[in-house]
Parts: C-alpha cells; structure tokens; sequence
C-alpha cells in the first residue's frame, strides 16, 4: 500500500531536466517555451507528444492565434503553464 504523487509533479520531473548546457536537448527531445511573451518557460518534451490528437490541438491552437514566426526561433506555445502541465500529466498517463 502506497501513495501516488500528483501527476502534475511526475509531469514536471519528466519535462523539466537539468542540463549543464541549457542548449541541450536529448535525443528523441524537442524544447518548446510555453507562457506569455513576458513570462516564458523552457520544457523539454518526448518527440512522441507530438503526434498524439491532443497535442496536434494544442498545436493548431496556437498556430492559428499567433502563427509561427516566433522571435525565441523554436517552438513556443502560448498558453498557461499550469494547462500545459496537465496535458502532458494525461500523456503520461495515455489517457
């Protein structure tokens, strides 16, 4: 018997690693900045995220919005970072 932590503390500890390069992105990666221009946070994700429905969505949300030239020059998506964080919990959990 045992307990669970939250899922959007397992998200963040697997989203959010400590390189001693901040540059650097671990194969089968990709960093994309998430937040409002003001406040922007770097996460690394699993290149897999990428092709799941929900994630597509979240895509097509923000291209509509703010397109995709953006000044960071990688991927940014400009939502709450706490909304994020859930979506990737679900995907780590394949719900």
């Amino acid at each position: 018997m045992g307990f669970r932590l939250p899922r959007v503390l397992n998200a963040k500890q697997l989203i959010r690693r400590s390189f001693l390069n901040a540059n650097q992105v671990p194969k089968g990666s990709v960093a994309v900045y998430v937040g409002d221009e003001s406040n922007m946070k770097r996460f690394v994700i699993p290149l897999s995220y990428l092709n799941q429905p929900s994630f597509q969505e979240l895509l097509n949300q923000s291209e509509e919005e703010f397109g995709f030239d953006h000044p960071m020059g990688a991927l940014t998506i400009p939502c709450r970072e706490d909304a994020f964080l859930d979506l990737i919990s679900c995907l780590n959990a394949s719900c």
